[in-house]
């Protein structure tokens, strides 16, 4: 569907309508269906479909796509269209642009596009805090705020950033969420114990899951050197220590630190001391490795706002001979190059006629590859399972629609962290 619009925005095709009344629907891409909202909004528009019809073609439209199911609401469509008195001409166009729906983004905003600013509440975003952060990958992973934010190395504190939502986190219940949210407005916390304290909604695993992906760190320990938490726990008369303690710089509080109080935390301390406040304090363990991370943030969010995958392996790419992403617009048309990154879509529409889209991410962005019937069957295995993959092919530079039609595809070896595709084969 997108080589249509093309045609049609460069003035070189007429634009047209199935129907008339589709005209409100298609006008801003030309009367060519490119997202999935204007499918629904189709069926809505010529078949008389309900809000409950349009969202069973929507699922039956989902990754998990189901012919069955398609052809069952194909049977309503044409239903539908011949009691509105729609030709059977106009019919068939309008089955074929809902049924090859796999070709459809889901809507004009993008995929990428569910990060939302900041804000205090679950349904949208619970502000967070980072490690690892980077400018090719500006978001921050779920935060549960204590006084402070801790700025992470390499970020400028005025630099702006995107707050993932704790609704992103994997396993947490609602309950649990929209109570963080209400403590924190209420009062910041000062320990991951004081989350446990506060927040009985909260389960070990899901105490566990926050600590995995950083959302504990900015409340873990938030103290310039030892002889502070020591005159802190003479405050609350934890304990009495005479000996001498040096000054030393900031503490850096890890996530590996976070899981060692999140399970002190989690054992309850009984009713007498259970009001009295429990700093957090530092563990024996090691931070986790650059590679631990982006397991434990795609098992526990589905993504990273850290660096990308990519990133950690661009110096060997490049003694492949490997571009990236937002270097393909600038070689020129028809030279053979290689790109690599995560598969995020694989495409293989019926219409197709057994050639297979592939959308590859890296750091800088998304780089689309065509393959040939040919090539997916002596690579069908590799193709449809791999998570990261080399393409090398010849470039093809269309009014600015970059892609590369693929002779050769290989895996890469980059990570195993548990990434996903968008999958329509």
């Amino acid at each position: 569907m997108v080589n249509p619009y093309l045609e049609r925005r460069q003035g070189r095709e007429a634009v047209t309508y199935a129907h008339p009344s589709l005209e409100p629907v298609l006008e801003r891409t030309l009367g060519v269906p490119l997202f999935q909202e204007q499918l629904l909004r189709m069926a809505m528009v010529v078949a008389g479909f309900t809000g409950g019809e349009a969202e069973d073609l929507r699922r039956a439209m989902g990754f998990k796509r189901s012919e069955k199911r398609m052809q069952e609401i194909e049977a309503k469509l044409r239903a539908g269209m011949e009691r509105n008195g729609i030709s059977r001409e106009a019919q068939e166009q309008i089955v074929l642009s809902i049924t090859s729906s796999n070709q459809h983004s889901e809507s004009p905003v993008g995929g990428r596009s569910s990060f939302v600013v900041g804000q205090d509440t679950v349904g949208e975003s619970t502000e967070l805090s980072s490690e690892g952060a980077t400018d090719c990958s500006p978001g921050r992973p779920p935060w549960v705020k204590g006084d402070d934010e801790q700025v992470p190395e390499g970020r400028k504190k005025q630099q702006i950033a995107l707050r993932l939502g704790l609704r992103y986190v994997r396993g947490l219940h609602e309950e649990a969420g929209q109570a963080i949210a209400r403590e924190q407005k209420r009062a910041p916390f000062e320990s991951i114990h004081d989350l446990v304290r506060r927040v009985p909604e909260l389960r070990k695993n899901e105490l566990n899951t926050l600590a995995e992906i950083g959302a504990l760190n900015s409340i873990g320990l938030q103290i310039s050197d030892f002889r502070l938490q020591i005159e802190n726990l003479q405050k609350f008369k934890i304990c009495n220590l005479k000996s001498e303690i040096a000054l030393r710089p900031a503490i850096p509080f890890h996530r590996r630190d976070a899981l060692w109080n999140a399970g002190v935390a989690a054992n309850p301390s009984g009713p007498l001391l259970e009001r009295i406040p429990q700093p957090d304090s530092k563990s024996p363990l090691k931070m986790m490795s650059d590679e631990e991370r982006l397991i434990a943030d795609f098992r526990g969010t589905g993504m990273t706002v850290g660096p990308h995958p990519m990133a950690y392996h661009r110096g060997r790419m490049e003694k492949l001979g490997v571009h990236r992403a937002i270097d393909l617009s600038q070689i020129p048309s028809g030279r053979k190059v290689r790109t690599a990154g995560c598969v995020i879509a694989r495409q293989r529409p019926g219409t197709a006629k057994g050639f297979m889209f592939l959308s590859l991410e890296d750091e800088t962005g998304v780089a689309n590859a065509i393959v040939t019937p040919a090539l997916f069957q002596q690579n069908r295995l590799l193709l449809t399972a791999e998570q990261f993959l080399m393409v090398e092919g010849v470039l093809q530079n269309q009014d600015g629609v970059i892609s590369l039609k693929a002779s050769s595809v290989s895996s890469l070896n980059i990570t195993q962290a548990q990434t996903s595709s968008h999958d329509f084969h």
